[in-house]
């Protein structure tokens, strides 16, 4: 049986150190994927994929090696819209989960609002990152977590 891994699409991801927290309570094995930039780690749960400079290269890499019952943290729409029909569990930097059922209102609410950006109805400014989200964040990915390793004992 294969254990739960932990992907993180880790360009812009706010909670890289939260990530490797809950990782590290559980014994699992995170994997930063980015196209640069990021800090090695000593520590041999904690690996680094550095991918070319590609629109969706960093996606793609994740897509193509995340399986069923892993853990993905992306705040990126569309590729929490690849990983979810795979049963890959989808979490946004906020906490807010990707699940089957809430993937395609989330699709085309980004959608709506990427059409609003271009006809300059909304300016995108985007609300900053808050302690309560890094707070909400923690809690929601300690349970998909245990959710993930329940599920992957059972399975």
């Amino acid at each position: 049986m294969q254990p739960v891994h932990i992907y993180v699409d880790a360009d812009a991801c706010p909670v890289k150190d939260e990530v490797v927290k809950v990782a590290e309570r559980h014994g699992l094995v995170v994997t930063f994927v980015s196209n640069g930039g990021l800090r090695p780690s000593r520590d041999p749960m904690i690996r680094n994929v550095v991918v070319s400079k590609g629109a969706d290269a960093a996606d793609d890499w994740i897509v193509d090696n995340a399986v069923a019952n892993d853990v993905a943290i992306t705040a990126d729409v569309p590729l929490a819209a690849r990983l979810v029909p795979g049963g890959v569990h989808v979490l946004g930097p906020t906490g807010r989960p990707f699940t089957p059922e809430s993937i395609g209102m989330a699709v085309a609410m980004r959608d709506l609002k990427q059409h609003l950006r271009e006809t300059g109805e909304d300016r995108g400014f985007n609300r900053s990152f808050t302690p309560r989200d890094r707070s909400e964040f923690l809690s929601a990915l300690d349970r998909i977590v245990r959710r993930a390793l329940s599920t992957r004992a059972v399975g």
